[in-house]
Formats: structure tokens, sequence, C-alpha cells
């Protein structure tokens, strides 16, 4: 389960949202939190997708860097806490830098919940200064 963890967080880096979704169940649910252009929840494939599609287009760069994964659980119930970082450049070219961590529910294999916590202000601070340069969809 912990690799699992790390490589699914290296698939973001490399946008590869179809391996991500192939380890969920249809009806996954995810939340990431926040009042800003990518907070919100989500409660299946496609909407999963046009999220990590939307973080991708608006975090072109981002990369996630895994620090601890924690599991506990049996196959039929898992919970997975994943504490990360993320990095990126902004567009006026200065560093972004965030970190949170992941609340991850899996049962039989599959993950049916991701609680995504990380620094909201961080994460409103760089979409309003994407917005500012007429990106429309950091708004």
């Amino acid at each position: 389960m912990k690799r699992v963890a790390r490589k699914n967080c290296e698939r973001v880096n490399q946008k590869d949202y179809d391996a991500i979704l192939n380890e969920c169940v249809p009806n996954i649910h995810h939340r990431f939190g926040g009042d800003h252009a990518l907070s919100g929840e989500r409660h299946d494939h496609g909407a999963l997708r046009q999220w990590l599609e939307r973080l991708g287009r608006l975090g072109p760069g981002l990369t996630l860097l895994v620090h601890q994964v924690w599991v506990k659980g049996l196959p039929n119930d898992t919970t997975i806490v994943v504490r990360w970082s993320a990095t990126d450049t902004r567009v006026d070219g200065s560093p972004y830098n965030n970190r949170g961590v992941h609340i991850i529910r899996v049962r039989r294999f599959k993950v049916v919940d991701i609680d995504a916590n990380e620094d909201s202000q961080d994460a409103v601070e760089n979409l309003k200064l994407q917005a500012t340069y007429g990106i429309e969809e950091a708004s």
C-alpha cells in the first residue's frame, strides 16, 4: 500500500490520470479543501478526471514529493495517510511551495475516498496570481 501511494503521487507529477483512475472505484469520492478553483468534492471518475486535468493545466510543473506514508487496516478497509510537499514555478517566475496530507481510504485494493488537505492559503494566493495574469480557469 505504501508503494502504491508513492506511485500515485508520481503519476500526478507525470499527469498519468488513467493510471490514477484505474486505482479508484467508479464512484470515487474526492474532496479538496478550501474556497478556490480547485476546491470542492467529486463523486465519480469523470469528475475526478476533470479535476486532475484542471490541476495539470493550473500547475503544469507541479511536482509532489512524498515524505511519509502511514497505513492502517486490512485489505477490506485500509486507511493511508500521505504527507507530501509540492513545488512549482508561479506564472510570475517565483517559486510555489505547498505542503499537505492526503487521507485515503481503500477497500479491496481500490481507492474509495481521497480527502486532500493542503495549505489552502498558498493555493488561493497562487490561483489569484494566475487570474491576474489572465488565466481564467484559475478564478
